[in-house]
């Protein structure tokens, strides 16, 4: 069941965009309009060059369109007085090299985009820890992150995309360093944010089973969008 406040609004918003580089012989991204609603889960899949991480950067303000415009809860990017407040704010990033600063724990990183914010240290600290807990990390909240295993890194680096209570969080392949046993974990963490908590995600993956995780598929090739469906589940029996 979708939780969200209202599933028929667009949460994020793309309208003719376009992405063309310095050299002006590519074109990431060519009119592509997109709604991704409150509260979906959305798998984003295609060849390399496709345009899948331009369009995802640009939905996470990382990137600027050459034309077309991002709008967030009805409002274009564009009108935000900073994109940095935007991101800290609206906006978690998973990515597959999970960019964990290595001199600070566990406890410490997830604290990281916390570190702009009002919240007294105290409550910093409680948050980090409920944060690890509910990643299946509250055992490893001192240690440092060249003594985690892959798996352990991807679950901090959760556990820290969400410090902020952000309403959009976004992935980049975020199970490609991980071996079966540990995508399948940390797949469950994403479908339990979606289906408990009613968080909206965009996630790329190049795994048609990976994406089948999602309730949405959006295919790019080329630039376009050339299929968007849903992702029929199969009932188990029993």
């Amino acid at each position: 069941m979708n939780k969200s406040p209202n599933p028929h609004r667009c949460l994020v918003e793309t309208r003719k965009l376009c992405k063309t580089y310095p050299d002006g012989r590519v074109n990431a991204l060519i009119d592509v309009n997109l709604c991704i609603r409150q509260g979906e889960f959305v798998a984003i899949m295609g060849p390399s060059g496709s345009g899948k991480t331009t369009l995802l950067n640009t939905l996470g303000a990382l990137d600027n369109p050459t034309q077309g415009e991002v709008l967030f809860e009805g409002k274009p990017l564009g009108s935000w007085g900073s994109l940095d407040v935007f991101r800290s704010r609206e906006i978690g990033f998973v990515f597959q090299a999970f960019f964990l600063l290595p001199t600070l724990s566990a406890l410490e990183n997830v604290q990281v985009p916390m570190f702009e914010g009002d919240l007294p240290v105290r409550k910093r600290v409680e948050r980090a820890r409920e944060l690890l807990e509910s990643v299946g990390m509250g055992h490893r909240l001192n240690a440092l992150p060249p003594k985690l295993s892959v798996g352990e890194r991807q679950r901090v680096a959760i556990a820290r995309a969400l410090a902020n209570e952000p309403k959009l969080l976004l992935s980049d392949e975020p199970t490609g360093n991980l071996d079966s046993k540990n995508e399948a974990e940390v797949l469950d963490l994403f479908c339990d944010l979606h289906r408990t908590h009613g968080k909206t995600m965009i996630m790329i993956t190049h795994s048609e089973e990976v994406a089948r995780r999602a309730e949405r598929i959006i295919r790019m090739r080329d630039g376009q969008i050339v299929a968007d469906d849903p992702v029929v589940k199969t009932s188990r029996a029993g």
